[in-house]
């Protein structure tokens, strides 16, 4: 089990919250996401650990941007 937390630019709404959590748990192995629309924090729970390029390339197909 693994778990990370990123920071995601860009979103301001529950839809943006919806989206991105669509978009990560479609990454193999992902088995939860979590986010927290005021501060921008993505909590991925998954089986291994993830690339952080799988979660980039998913945020940035959702319209958003994963901070540095």
């Amino acid at each position: 089990m693994s778990q990370n937390t990123y920071t995601v630019t860009g979103m301001t709404c529950e839809h943006c919250v919806a989206s991105v959590t669509e978009e990560i748990s479609e990454i193999d192995g992902v088995t939860g996401v979590v986010v927290d629309l005021p501060t921008g924090a993505v909590t991925v729970t998954s089986d291994q650990a993830l690339d952080q390029a799988r979660v980039r390339v998913a945020v940035e197909e959702a319209g958003y941007r994963l901070a540095s």
